[in-house]
C-alpha cells in the first residue's frame, strides 16, 4: 500500500514509521509520502526516519512532497495531520482565552473553535483535492478539532473519510488496565483494545472529545460496574485519578479525560494562570529548541533528541488539569506515545484487506444519537471492513450528557457554516454559543483579538 502523510515535518511523524515498521502482513505499506510546506521540517523528519529504520529492509521508501495534489494521486490512504498557525498560534490562542478570562485548550471552547475557523479552509482544500485527483483513496482524519473537520470533510469525501483520535481507546486501555491489576480480567487483555479483533468490546458514545464510557465487555461480559464499585482501582488509573472515584460513581460511566475542562472549567482556568507558561508556549519553545537542534544533527542523534523531547512532551501532557485535580503525575505505561498510529493501521488493513476490525471512531451518525442529525459526525464503536466504517450498536447518550452534546454539535456545526459561508456573525454566534465562553461580550472581544492575530481568519466578514 501506498500511504501519504499530511503534516508530515509534524513532531509526532516517527510514532507513526514507527507503527508501520512493526507491520510484518503481506499487504503492509511500502511507501510512504510526506507533505508539508515547511522543507527544512520535512528534511529533518526523514532524517529522523531514516535511522529509525535503518536496520530493516522492509522499511517504506520515503517520499518527500511539498505539492498537495501529487502527493494524494495515486496513494491507497492519506492520513491527514495538519496544523494551520503551527504551535505558535496555540500559543496565541491560549493567551486570548487567558486575555478574556476563559478556557484556552487547543480543541476544546475557544481554542477549538479558533483552530477550527483557519484550519478548516485547508481541510476542505484538501478534500477536494482528493476527490478530483484519487475519488478511490480513503481520508483518515486526525486533524483537529477532528469531529469538525470530519464532518466538514464528509460533505466532499463522503463515508470515504473517516476520523480518528487516541483518547477514547487510552481510556479504554487504562480501565482494562486497572481490571487487569486486580485480576478481574487476564493479563495481557489492555494491550488488545484499538487493535482489530479484541476480546473487549467498548460501549462508548459523544463527540469527539466529549464522550462517555459506559460499558466495557471482556468476553461479553460487562466489566465496568466491577470497576466502578472499587474506588481503589478506579482512582489507580488517570482518568480515574482526574475526575475522582466519587464523581464517577455519581455519573455511573467514565468520561473522555478532555470533560474535565467542563466539569471542573473554573479549577482549570485558575491552574492556566498559575502556571509558567501555557501549554502552546511550552510546546512552541521546545519544538523550536528540537527542529533547530535536530536539522544539523546526525540521523541517530536527531532520534535521540525526537525521543527525549517526546517524553517531556507526554510527561507534562494536561499537566494544569492534574494540577487543578491536586497534583498527579502520569504513569509510567501512559508515556508511551501512540494510540492513533495504530488505529490508522488497523483501519487500513481492516479497508484494504477486508481485515474486519472494531474501533472507536468519528463518523456519521445515521440513527445511533436520536437527538442528532444522520449526517452529523459522532464519535463512537464501528465495525470497519472493505464497505469501510459502520457505528456498532451502544447504549444511547446518559441523561447528564444530552444537553451538553446537543448545544456543542450546534457550535461545531456553526462553525462549518461560518466558514462556508465566510460569516463574521456566525463564527461570534458559535463562540457564544459554547458552554465554555461566558455570553455574547467575550465571544466578540476574543474573536476580535484572534482576527488582529491570524490572517487566516480574514475570510470571515
Amino acid at each position: 500500500m501506498k500511504l501519504a502523510l499530511l503534516g508530515g515535518g509534524g513532531f509526532r511523524v516517527p510514532l507513526v514509521y514507527r507503527t508501520l515498521l512493526a507491520d510484518r502482513s503481506p499487504g503492509r505499506v511500502t511507501q510512504l509520502r510526506l507533505f508539508d510546506h515547511d522543507e527544512a521540517r520535512l528534511r529533518t523528519m526523514a532524517k529522523i526516519l531514516s535511522a529509525i529504520g535503518a536496520d530493516d529492509p522492509n522499511a517504506p521508501d520515503i517520499v518527500l512532497c511539498t505539492d498537495l495534489r501529487t502527493v494524494v494521486t495515486g496513494v491507497d490512504f492519506v492520513f491527514s495531520a495538519i496544523r494551520v498557525g503551527g504551535t505558535h498560534g496555540r500559543a496565541i490562542d491560549e493567551e486570548i482565552a487567558q486575555q478574556v478570562g476563559i478556557l484556552g485548550q487547543e480543541t476544546t471552547g475557544f481554542g477549538g473553535i479558533s483552530y477550527a475557523l483557519r484550519g478548516l479552509p485547508v481541510a476542505l482544500d484538501i478534500a477536494r483535492a482528493i476527490a478530483e485527483t484519487n475519488p478511490d483513496a480513503w481520508l483518515i482524519n486526525f486533524t483537529n478539532p477532528a469531529g469538525i473537520v470530519t464532518e466538514a470533510s464528509r460533505e466532499i469525501l463522503g463515508d470515504r473519510v473517516i476520523g480518528i483520535c487516541d483518547s477514547p481507546i487510552g481510556l479504554a486501555r487504562r480501565a482494562v488496565s486497572a481490571l487487569e491489576s486486580a485480576a478481574l480480567v487476564p493479563t495481557g487483555t489492555s494491550a488488545e483494545v484499538g487493535t482489530g479483533g479484541s476480546r473487549v468490546r467498548v460501549d462508548y458514545v459523544g463527540l469527539n472529545h466529549l464522550g462517555w464510557l459506559q460499558g466495557l465487555e471482556v468476553d461479553g461480559q460487562d466489566m465496568l460496574p466491577d470497576l466502578l464499585a472499587r474506588p481503589d482501582l478506579v482512582e489507580s488509573f488517570e482518568e480515574g485519578r482526574l475526575f475522582g472515584a466519587e464523581w464517577l460513581s455519581t455519573l455511573e460511566c467514565v468520561p473522555n479525560e478532555y470533560l474535565h475542562y467542563y466539569y471542573y472549567a473554573r479549577e482549570t482556568v485558575s491552574a492556566d494562570a498559575r502556571a509558567d507558561a501555557t501549554r502552546g508556549r511550552y510546546l512552541e519553545k521546545q519544538q523550536g529548541v528540537f527542529y533547530d537542534q535536530a536539522r544539523d544533527s546526525a540521523p541517530e542523534d536527531a532520534w535521540g533528541l525526537w525521543d527525549a523531547s517526546r517524553r517531556r512532551r507526554e510527561e507534562t501532557y494536561m499537566a494544569t488539569n492534574r494540577d487543578a485535580a491536586g497534583g498527579m503525575d502520569r504513569d509510567e505505561a501512559d508515556l508511551e506515545s501512540g494510540g492513533y498510529d495504530r488505529v490508522a493501521l488497523s483501519i487500513m488493513h481492516a479497508i484494504a484487506h477486508d481485515q474486519p476490525a472494531q474501533l472507536v471512531l468519528n463518523v456519521a451518525n445515521g440513527a445511533q444519537v436520536d437527538f442528532l442529525p444522520e449526517d452529523a459526525v459522532i464519535e463512537v464503536p464501528c465495525i470497519v471492513d472493505a464497505h469501510g466504517a459502520r457505528p456498532l450498536p451502544v447504549s444511547a447518550v446518559p441523561e447528564h450528557g444530552r444537553g451538553l452534546v446537543h448545544t456543542v454539535k450546534t457550535v461545531e456545526r456553526t462553525v462549518i457554516r461560518a466558514v462556508k459561508e465566510g460569516s463574521r456573525d456566525l463564527a461570534v454566534e458559535a463562540l457564544a454559543l459554547h458552554p465554555l465562553i461566558d455570553g455574547v461580550g467575550t465571544a466578540r472581544r476574543a474573536f476580535a483579538l484572534a482576527q488582529d492575530e491570524f490572517p487566516e481568519l480574514a475570510h470571515l466578514r
